[in-house]
């Protein structure tokens, strides 16, 4: 298990392939994996469980090039999030679809996403 006093240890992990009947992660796994993204919050929708985090900037350039930064690390992972990129801010939010809810990819993800985030802008 990775340690959550080493917030890029999750960060470095490979994200996996999903196995066929793979289900979504349980509370529990939920729980310890959240420390290593403490600033993601979860958030249903439609009876989906995501992280979701909003980014703060300067300006629309700032969010877009953050976007833009984030859509780089989702494409090499081939793993994609929904991203609402608006003035000053950006909003991504992880789930699997496949699995229909949250998978170890999910916070690997969003801990690369905290990487890649430079507060008031890239």
């Amino acid at each position: 298990m990775t340690n959550p006093r080493d917030p890029q240890e999750l960060a470095r992990e490979t994200p996996a392939e999903l196995r066929s009947g793979e289900s979504a992660m349980d509370d529990t796994m939920v729980a310890a994996l959240r420390a290593h993204v403490p600033d993601w919050r979860i958030v249903e929708r439609d009876g989906v469980a995501q992280l979701e985090r909003t980014f703060a900037f300067r300006d629309f350039a700032q969010a877009l090039a953050f976007t833009d930064a984030v859509g780089a690390l989702a494409e090499a992972a081939q793993h994609h999030p929904a991203i609402l990129t608006e003035w000053g801010k950006t909003t991504v939010t992880w789930w699997t679809h496949t699995v229909k809810g949250l998978h170890r990819n999910d916070f690997i993800m969003a801990a690369r996403t905290d990487g890649a985030y430079e507060p008031g802008g890239p």
